[in-house]
């Protein structure tokens, strides 16, 4: 297995060359979470030479912070459930704008997926019959979500991660790709530099995968870690790719508020799957004055009854928590901005007034122990203090649904970095789903497409690698250049957060999103005069000045389709449009950058029109 370049000679300075570490391959994966190591090993068993470059650790992607489960109807608690209901509450969740052959393709295949992940050891909860345990969540009209207490996204790694390192596969840990290599408009390979040292890296492959995650840390309150800087969004649209539902940002409704150091960190929505609900501080519990008509059918009208749906679900009635999470996350913050929040500003979370310490200690012992280390609150005895955090984005990189390709010739994207699959909000449980099917379908669509290519593998051209090489250490010129640099990574990016965070938040309006799209602007010019000291060797100043250059690009992104969708839908609500509206209930904003790298050019794209035998589920 690959490891961390061993540092040799004394420190280098920014100018200085340190040599060039080549390696050469058939795939790259660019990612180690879940959706990254589905693919490689999907990539590897179809016969590829594969490596994994990811920036941290191998272990800590985030998909370990996905607690609640897998979704697949798999009909274990519920026999009636199957793949047609998943895709219609997908379909639903997503408000009908989601890719609707990625949602069939994702429901159809998801059991398939989990009982292999088991095949590979992954030990799952189980029924009283011994099957795997299937909880519910909101959105999923039968409770289909296979989980391992909750730390299910744990386990889902430990799985992955053991059968990678078992297979042999390559793995180049700390380890940050910078650029897309192309030759002819098709890929050819990725430039990238170990962390520790600084030194450069060039992988020479005509497959790339990328599979980086989100966008998080562009904003101030998140669930995301440092990772999250929507490097594989940036990456794929400097090489031509396009990106489509940008401004579908999901804040999750439940992240702590309290203490400071954690603000943002998930609380996971098993707590309302296994019977928690959301209080204000007159103790109402006010999810009840929130429920859409849309959603009514499905939903308990009365307290009563919704006590009575956990002793008996043959009703199949369920209480306003388990909503899909764009309507529960609007529902807190506008509890919120009534006055109605707690004394840190969020509202009450508690399961212990429903449920035995006992029951709690077993089904949530991560939430336990993190609010217990964390915040010193016993949950079984207390209720928690929780509120919207930036969670996920539904928007990504634009693919083809059976082969996760981008436009770009031999460039993949699979899970959070690629979009279309969870249309204008995604329901919780899917994003695990969604990385195990298209993982699969993406390594082995790279590996196929490395062997159409026989013998003409396009090679790294290089005056590419040097103007690669160029752009990296850029930060570091600006220090030795005229005048010298006056601007701290630092300070931009806790800008760049405030600016998101209450400029193209939750809630949205024109003259706020107008603002945030000359705030941009700002604090672009500002990057420019950004200075970074020191050496390359670790150089965390130097790494964020990279990865600002993505997140400032991927938040005009998200602004500008903000502005640009006149309503109301999914994880994109404007105060100003406060209702969906048909019109743009029937396309896409797709998002190039300019060929000049100048600009974020945006076009509106009509969905892909679904087959007559997938519409009569929504009649």
């Amino acid at each position: 297995m690959g490891d961390r370049h061993p540092m040799t000679g004394n420190e280098m300075s920014g100018a200085e060359a340190g040599g060039m570490e080549r390696h050469r391959y058939d795939v790259v994966v660019v990612g180690a979470g879940g959706a990254g190591l589905r693919a490689a090993i999907a990539a590897h068993e179809a016969g590829a030479r594969t490596a994994i470059v990811c920036k941290s650790l191998l272990g800590k992607a985030h998909t370990v912070m996905a607690e609640g489960g897998i979704a697949a109807a798999m009909g274990n608690r519920w026999p009636e459930d199957n793949w047609e209901v998943h895709f219609r509450d997908t379909m639903r969740g997503g408000k009908m704008l989601n890719n609707w052959r990625m949602a069939q393709l994702h429901a159809q295949e998801a059991p398939e997926r989990v009982l292999e992940l088991e095949d590979w050891g992954a030990l799952f909860d189980r029924t009283d019959d011994g099957l795997i345990s299937q909880r519910d969540f909101g959105g999923h009209r039968y409770a289909r979500l296979a989980h391992v207490g909750d730390r299910t996204g744990l386990e889902m790694i430990r799985t992955l991660q053991q059968r990678a390192v078992a297979l042999g596969i390559d793995v180049f840990m700390e380890c940050t790709v910078t650029e897309l290599l192309k030759v002819d408009g098709a890929i050819a390979g990725a430039f990238a530099y170990w962390r520790e040292t600084g030194r450069f890296v060039v992988f020479e492959a005509p497959s790339v995968v990328l599979a980086t995650g989100g966008i998080g840390k562009s904003f101030k309150v998140t669930s995301n870690s440092w990772e999250y800087t929507g490097d594989g969004h940036a990456l794929a649209l400097r090489a031509g790719a396009a990106l489509i539902n940008m401004e579908f940002v999901q804040f999750h409704p439940t992240g702590m508020v309290w203490p400071p150091s954690v603000k943002g960190l998930l609380v996971t929505e098993s707590v309302r799957g296994d019977g928690g609900i959301l209080t204000n501080s007159e103790g109402k519990r006010f999810m009840f004055d929130y429920i859409p008509e849309y959603f009514r059918d499905e939903t308990a009208d009365t307290v009563e009854e919704a006590d009575r749906w956990y002793e008996d679900k043959k009703n199949n009635r369920r209480p306003p928590e388990l909503l899909p999470r764009d309507e529960v996350a609007r529902a807190i913050n506008s509890e919120i901005k009534a006055g109605r929040g707690t004394p840190h500003g969020g509202i009450y979370l508690d399961i212990a007034s429903r449920r035995s310490p006992d029951f709690i200690r077993k089904r949530l012992p991560s939430m336990y122990h993190q609010f217990k280390e964390l915040a010193d609150v016993d949950i079984t005895q207390e209720p928690m203090e929780i509120g919207p955090t930036c969670h996920y984005v539904m928007g990504g990189i634009e693919v083809d649904a059976d082969t996760e390709l981008s436009a770009v010739p031999g460039l993949y994207a699979v899970g959070e970095c690629s979009g279309g699959m969870h249309g204008s909000n995604r329901l919780g449980g899917n994003s695990l789903s969604d990385l195990l099917v298209f993982g699969r379908r993406a390594g082995e669509a790279a590996a196929s497409y490395c062997v159409s290519l026989g013998e003409g593998r396009p090679a790294v051209r290089a005056e590419d690698v040097k103007a690669a090489e160029r752009d990296a250490l850029a930060p570091f010129e600006v220090a030795t250049g005229p005048g010298g640099g006056t601007e701290n990574p630092y300070t931009i990016q806790q800008d760049l957060q405030q600016s998101m965070n209450d400029l193209v938040g939750i809630i949205r309006t024109r003259p706020e999103l107008e603002r945030s799209l000359e705030e941009l602007r700002r604090l672009r010019e500002r990057a420019r005069r950004m200075t970074v000291e020191g050496h390359r060797q670790y150089n965390p100043g130097w790494h964020l000045a990279l990865d600002l250059r993505n997140m400032l690009l991927v938040s005009e992104c998200i602004a500008r389709a903000a502005l640009e969708r006149e309503e109301s839908r999914g994880g994109h609500t404007r105060d100003d449009f406060p209702g969906p509206s048909p019109e743009w209930g029937a396309k896409n904003l797709v998002l190039r950058l300019a060929a000049d790298g100048s600009a974020v050019d945006l076009a509106h794209q009509p969905l892909p029109v679904m087959p007559d035998e997938l519409k009569k589920f929504f009649e």
